[in-house]
């Protein structure tokens, strides 16, 4: 059963507990996709689970061009969906728990320039951004000889530049007070148990009747 088809009767109320952000990020390939699916398949439906913005503006034709002009207004244009999603995540008024795939602060990790840069073309600072989320899970992207998968359409990163931003990821995250960083390992469910206990802990209690115990969870082949 899927978290957006739960029942109506879970305990939980909006006004019990204002919605919180939890960002789950990482390089390309650690897994991402196993773990929002697995959230969506088994948390209620006040864990709403946001999809990738880059996704959305890469798959919906925005121009994927190699000059710096061109990846600059990517990053840019993926920072205010971001934002965009997140608002209507808590205008709808139905989460309790918001999971983003990635923050607006990833944008930094695939910046050229220098960081202040971008924070004055959006017009925001390192600092609120940050304040945004309540907590950060990062997962480890594995090395081509652990898994690294380069299926996925919209990634194009080979295996050494896809580590390469997920050391760029874990320094534009390393200020947020709570942050979680999951390593890869050579047993996958076991990174996805560790991600999904990190997750829980962010869930109101009211909720956690919903979610399976970590070790209930199996391999969801193929979603990485």
């Amino acid at each position: 059963m899927r978290g957006r088809d739960m029942p109506a009767d879970c305990p939980c109320r909006r006004r019990d507990h204002p919605p919180h952000r939890v960002v789950l990020t990482g390089g390309p390939g650690a897994g991402k996709t196993a773990v929002l699916e697995v959230v969506r398949q088994h948390f209620c439906r006040h864990v709403v689970v946001l999809p990738e913005a880059a996704s959305i503006v890469f798959g919906g034709g925005f121009p994927r061009r190699a000059s710096a002009p061109a990846r600059e207004a990517a990053q840019r244009a993926i920072f205010r969906v971001q934002l965009e999603l997140e608002r209507m995540a808590d205008e709808e008024g139905e989460a309790a728990v918001v999971l983003c795939d990635r923050g607006t602060v990833d944008g930094i990790a695939y910046w050229d320039r220098e960081p202040e840069r971008f924070w004055g073309d959006v017009a925001t600072s390192a600092e609120a951004q940050l304040a945004r989320y309540a907590a950060v899970v990062h997962l480890r992207t594995p090395g081509a000889a652990h898994g690294y998968d380069h299926s996925n359409p919209v990634r194009t990163e080979s295996a050494a530049q896809a580590a390469a931003l997920d050391t760029r990821l874990l320094e534009v995250w390393a200020r947020h007070p709570c942050r979680v960083v999951i390593d890869s390992t050579a047993d996958f469910v076991a990174k996805l148990q560790q991600a999904l206990a990190a997750i829980r802990r962010e869930v109101p209690t009211c909720c956690l009747v919903h979610g399976p115990p970590p070790a209930d969870v199996n391999d969801p082949k193929g979603l990485s």
